[in-house]
């Protein structure tokens, strides 16, 4: 059996990396926002059943947040 996960991962403004963490912490169906090291600030860690289910469901919630610059969606499949 394979398990889907779904990583997103964010930029943020300048200055607003903090509050928009903050705010990512709030999107239904993200139960895990882990920091990141690197060109990202933050990664959103999607609750997923179905391969594109990221895009449908919370893609549009993040890139509304205050302070995002730039998302990109990856899916992971394992097993």
């Amino acid at each position: 059996m394979s398990l889907i996960a779904a990583y997103i991962l964010i930029q943020a403004e300048v200055g607003k990396a903090a509050i928009m963490a903050a705010a990512l912490r709030e999107v239904p169906g993200v139960p895990e926002t882990p920091s990141a090291a690197g060109p990202y600030d933050a990664v959103a860690r999607p609750g997923v059943r179905e391969i594109d289910e990221p895009a449908r469901q919370v893609n549009s919630r993040v890139r509304a947040l205050d302070g995002v610059t730039r998302q990109i969606s990856r899916p992971a499949v394992h097993g």
